[in-house]
């Protein structure tokens, strides 16, 4: 039987964003921008980039203008057309076309967790396929797309789950979720456990997982299993825990090239800067600015 291709992505996009209030009043976090993109889209196009079909974003009620982004907008595209503005035309134009976008309201009876959107978008997944995860506030910056390394990986391991892995400092451990690899698994990235934000003195290593992932129906399937953990939330982590105690597959994949995370004002302000030293138009003039105005 020919194996299914991997179509669809879930990005989650459900959060309130509480750390970037008032901006987050009344916008998902997910819509800020970096530069002159908001954050979402830079997923879009990771996934896309990727071989992905699909995009199924989970959000939550006063998101609109998360949905309204990836429609048409005639109004503004008249406009760009009567004064000419052809190139900012054509990229407004083809943001709808980018994928099949697919949004699904989180419920609000479901329990709190970064694995809950799962729950929600759960419906729309065939139990035969396999699907892309990402954190809605996770970038990365890296020559092959990070997702399409994650599924090239998940396919010739023939594993349950993947999750992209970079290593953190001793002092941020605690912040994220980290591994301890088998000492004897077929592949050397293979997890024998997965632990949620523990203390650094506790975690098992310091490779820490972020917003990347390839999963396969089992995950679902698992997450309707598993108990709330740490602060009584639904936790990725606990649900991979859980599939690699039963000794199925799960890879900690590292990845080549950068992940960059917008969580918080400071992090979101240096993803800013890193994807602006990437732009020739800007990137001069910025540094010099930099130059004249730090101490």
């Amino acid at each position: 039987m020919q194996e299914k291709k991997i179509k669809k992505a879930i990005i989650a996009a459900a959060g309130y964003g509480t750390r970037f209030l008032p901006a987050t009043k009344n916008q998902p976090k997910e819509m800020l921008p970096i530069i002159d993109k908001p954050i979402i889209h830079y997923l879009v196009e990771e996934a896309v980039q990727s071989g992905i079909e699909e995009i199924i974003l989970v959000t939550r009620s006063g998101q609109n203008t998360l949905e309204d982004y990836f429609d048409s907008h005639r109004e503004l595209e008249n406009e760009l057309k009567k004064s000419g503005k052809e190139e900012r035309l054509k990229e407004i134009k083809k943001i709808p076309k980018m994928a099949n976008f697919i949004y699904m309201r989180q419920k609000s009876d479901l329990p709190y967790g970064n694995a809950t959107p799962l729950l929600s978008a759960s419906s729309i997944i065939d139990p035969q396929e396999s699907f892309v995860y990402m954190f809605g506030d996770d970038l990365t910056v890296s020559q092959k797309p990070v997702t399409k390394q994650l599924i090239e990986v998940y396919k010739k391991q023939k594993a349950k789950a993947i999750l992209g892995v970079q290593e953190v400092s001793k002092e941020d451990v605690h912040k994220y979720g980290t591994v301890r690899y088998k000492k004897d698994g077929e592949y050397e990235y293979e997890i024998e456990e997965a632990c949620e934000k523990f203390p650094a003195e506790k975690a098992p290593s310091r490779m820490a997982a972020f917003g990347r992932f390839v999963f396969s129906y089992d995950v679902i399937e698992k997450a309707l299993q598993t108990p709330l953990g740490k602060d009584n939330e639904l936790w990725v982590m606990d649900i991979l825990n859980s599939i690699a105690k039963e000794g199925k597959k799960v890879i900690a994949q590292p990845i080549e090239g950068e992940w960059c995370t917008t969580g918080d004002p400071l992090n979101y302000l240096k993803t800013s800067f890193n994807f602006a030293m990437k732009r020739s138009d800007i990137k001069e003039e910025l540094i010099n600015y930099l130059k004249k105005n730090i101490d």
